[in-house]
């Protein structure tokens, strides 16, 4: 079983011009079909009435309100693989086309990327360009994150296997779609990345976003399989990372580990 990286989205996605519509059938994770089209099927609905009430329920800027109008057309707008649909800094520091082969095949197997509106899609799964975080309360669902915990349930334990790592890089918003239980527990790491600068500590957004996105990247590129967090660990420092475990991982908890950086890339 290879290792199972849980990411979160991105807001920035690439432009898509032409293509054939999503098939929600097609998707991986074929269990979160039924709750797959009653999100999209709120979103769609919320974006076809008043713009106002949909960019306030969506948290929409002046600046983006054009994405109501996209929302609206999701049904037939055109889709793109996951993997080249989502952008900005994590998946800049990524650099999924930039992999090898091998490389590109790990990313597949075992990248498992979380949204609002899809619960949880491959890299080639096939999807449009929307916008809807997983902090929303979407009418009549109510709030995101709750609604695909209870649709992700009995659906994401077989993804993250009977054994085998389970590498935790989601924010907040997207944590609350899946927490792993059980024994699955004991086997995940999550990881927190510090400034270190005149001998201080910080957590810095930004920064956090495009160092997960380079330790994906040089994980994949290594060719590692690590089962647990203790093997984590040992790769993560012979790749060059200077990691340290701020928290063992128990029955109930996760492990977690912060990755220091001392120079800003």
């Amino acid at each position: 079983m290879p290792f199972l990286v849980l990411l979160p989205p991105s807001e920035g996605k690439a432009a898509v011009a032409e293509g054939a519509p999503v098939e929600l059938a097609s998707l991986s994770l074929p269990g979160l079909t039924p709750a797959r089209e009653r999100v999209l099927d709120a979103l769609v609905e919320l974006c076809r009435g008043d713009e106002e009430t949909a960019a306030e329920v969506l948290g929409l800027s002046k600046g983006l309100r054009g994405e109501v109008a996209r929302n609206a057309g999701l049904r037939s707008a055109p889709a793109l693989p996951a993997g080249e649909l989502y952008t900005g800094v994590l998946y800049d520091a990524l650099g999924l086309a930039k992999l090898d082969e091998a490389g590109y095949a790990r990313a597949e197997r075992s990248l498992l990327v979380f949204s609002g509106l899809w619960g949880a899609v491959r890299l080639g799964d096939r999807i449009p360009a929307y916008r809807c975080s997983g902090g929303v309360k979407l009418p009549p669902l109510g709030a995101l994150g709750a609604y695909w915990r209870r649709a992700t349930a009995d659906v994401l334990p077989a993804e993250a296997g009977a054994d085998g790592l389970v590498l935790d890089l989601r924010s907040s918003a997207y944590a609350a779609s899946w927490k792993p239980a059980g024994a699955v527990v004991e086997r995940t790491a999550t990881v927190r990345v510090l400034q270190e600068k005149d001998g201080k500590r910080s957590v810095v957004s930004h920064f956090n976003k495009a160092t997960k996105g380079r330790l994906v990247r040089d994980l994949l590129n290594s060719g590692a399989e690590p089962e647990t967090p203790g093997e984590l660990l040992d790769v993560l420092r012979g790749l060059g990372y200077l990691v340290e475990v701020a928290a063992q991982g128990t029955a109930r908890k996760a492990w977690q580990l912060d990755v220091v950086v001392t120079e800003i890339h």
